[in-house]
Formats: structure tokens, C-alpha cells, sequence
């Protein structure tokens, strides 16, 4: 069925279909791991974002559902973050590779990715009881399906639409405040709630895509633009986090001073850019939006 909720089908039969398909994509990747261990679990990462935005959507009409159901898949991800936060570092080093800009300086980050590397080959090694917990994990995930016997949603159209409506509007709005917080402060924390938000203000348009097709893919390719630039600047601060917490891993001081440098300069540029985009993304008032989407939703049945 693909992640979606149609508006002339039935919302309760929408909603647990688009999570059955989340929690089972995540279930079978754990489980066969066709790309091997560290993406199967970067797949499965993915798919607990869109369910928990997913259940934020709904939280309006049923706060205990998804209170303890982001619990669950909250604390799920987490017991496999060390793992899966070892190999997006590895990737922000190449990130700053591809980017050098200049020869000295990639061949340094080369260096410094081969260092990422051999620290997330040697935690996968040290996660003895990783097989266990994917395991384990698999099976929390059959728990959560068997959780979504339990929701049911209002069969009035309207009171849906209004739902989805202020579900809508808060995003926005607290996507609004981190924007604006973002250019006062410029903290990394506001960045990082950005990002949290600008992901659900994406999938929503995926999740309602059928009201407005050719509107709501455009907003939401921008938005996953944004989202992965916003994704950089959170892992560069992650990445110098590493550096600071565990020097010894970086033996050579020239190397050492590239990689600090890149990660300052590659911060700039992208702030720089993820602040003009949300800019653009965000330019609509979050009422106004909420308003056009809860018309939409409930013409689109009649």
C-alpha cells in the first residue's frame, strides 16, 4: 500500500496498514539483513522515525496510544544506537571527504575515515550480545503490531480532518519556532529540532499526499533536501563531539587540524543553506496551512 493514508478509505484501516507495513519492513531487514548487519539496522532506524511520526500525527485523538507506543520504539532504537551512531559517523567523514577542497586536505580526511572505520569494525566486534538483541528487537516489533488491534479512530470524516488539521499545525508551528531560535542563537540543539520537525513536516506530506499530488511532492522533496542538510550539520556536531571525548584515536596533529577546520567550514556553508531553505519551506503561515488541508480533506469526500 505505500506510506500513505487515503482520504476516501477507511482512517482506522489507512492508519494500521501504513504501521503493519513499517513494522514488518523493519521486522524482515533485522531478520535477513540483505546489505549486511550496519545497514539492515540504519534501515530499521528509518522505519521507527516514520511510525513515530506517524503516531505524533494521530496524538490528538489517541495521546495514550502513541505516548506508549513512541515509548516502545523510542527505547527499541535506542538499543541499537551505539552500533548504528559509530557508522554515521563514518559517513559524516566521507561526507567532508567528498567536499575537500583541496587535495592536501582529502587525502587527510581519507586517513580520518579509515580511523572511523577500524573504531565502528571494532564496536560491531565488542556488541557480543548483538545478535540477541536483534533478536529481541524483532521481536518487540510483533509485540507493537499486535498493539494496533487495540486503536481505532472517530468514523466522522470531519472530526478526522480536524485532527489531522491541528496535527498539522503544530508541526509547522514548533518547526516555525526552531527556525526562528535558530537564527537568534544558531545552537546546535535548535538545528537539531529543526531537523526532528522538518522529518515529520516531511512525511506528513507523504502520509497525505492523495490531497494535493503535485503540491505535496514538491514540498516534500524540498523538505527531504532540507532534512538531510539539517542530518549533516547535527552529525558534524556529533563528529566534533568524538574528537573532543576521544582524542587518542587521532595520532596525527595535521590531520587532526584538517579535520577540525573542514568541520567548521562545511558547518557554515550548511547552516547557511538549511537556514534560506526552511526560509522558503516554512514561508506559509502553519494556520493557514492547517486550514487548506482540513478543506482539502474533507472535499476530497464529497
Amino acid at each position: 500500500m505505500g506510506y500513505r493514508i487515503r482520504p476516501k478509505a477507511d482512517f482506522t484501516d489507512e492508519f494500521q496498514s501504513a504501521a503493519v507495513e513499517q513494522l514488518t519492513r523493519a521486522i524482515t531487514v533485522l531478520e535477513k539483513r540483505p546489505e549486511g548487519t550496519h545497514e539492515a539496522i540504519h534501515s530499521f532506524r528509518k522505519n521507527m522515525k516514520r511510525l513515530r511520526s506517524l503516531y505524533r500525527l494521530v496524538s490528538r485523538q489517541a495521546p495514550d496510544f502513541q505516548k506508549r507506543e513512541n515509548a516502545r520504539l523510542r527505547d527499541t532504537a535506542r538499543s541499537l544506537s551505539a552500533i548504528r551512531n559509530a557508522a554515521a559517523i563514518v559517513g559524516t567523514g566521507r561526507y567532508l571527504q567528498e567536499n575537500a577542497r583541496n587535495v592536501e586536505e582529502a587525502e587527510a580526511l581519507g586517513r580520518i575515515v579509515s580511523i572511523l572505520e577500524a573504531r565502528r569494525d571494532w564496536m560491531a566486534e565488542a556488541e557480543s550480545d548483538l545478535e540477541q538483541r536483534l533478536h529481541d528487537t524483532a521481536g518487540t516489533l510483533r509485540e507493537a503490531i499486535a498493539a494496533l488491534d487495540d486503536i481505532t479512530f472517530d468514523k466522522s470524516h470531519r472530526k478526522n480532518a480536524r485532527m489531522l488539521a491541528k496535527s498539522w499545525r503544530r508541526t509547522a508551528s514548533r518547526a516555525r519556532e526552531a527556525l526562528d531560535a535558530c537564527h537568534e542563537d544558531a545552537a546546535a540543539e535548535d538545528f537539531h529540532e529543526l531537523r526532528k520537525r522538518t522529518y515529520d513536516y516531511r512525511l506528513y506530506h507523504a502520509l497525505l499526499g492523495d490531497l494535493w499530488p503535485s503540491a505535496m511532492k514538491v514540498k516534500r522533496d524540498f523538505a527531504k533536501d532540507l532534512v538531510e542538510r539539517l542530518g549533516h550539520i547535527n552529525d558534524l556536531s556529533v563528529l566534533s563531539g568524538l574528537v573532543e571525548a576521544e582524542p587518542q584515536l587521532f595520532t596525527r596533529n595535521d590531520d587532526l587540524a584538517h579535520l577540525l577546520d573542514a568541520i567548521i567550514f562545511r558547518q557554515q556553508e550548511d547552516r547557511r543553506e538549511a537556514l534560506r531553505g526552511a526560509e522558503t519551506l516554512y514561508s506559509d503561515e502553519p494556520d493557514e496551512e492547517a486550514q487548506r488541508l482540513e478543506l482539502l480533506w474533507v472535499s476530497i469526500r464529497n
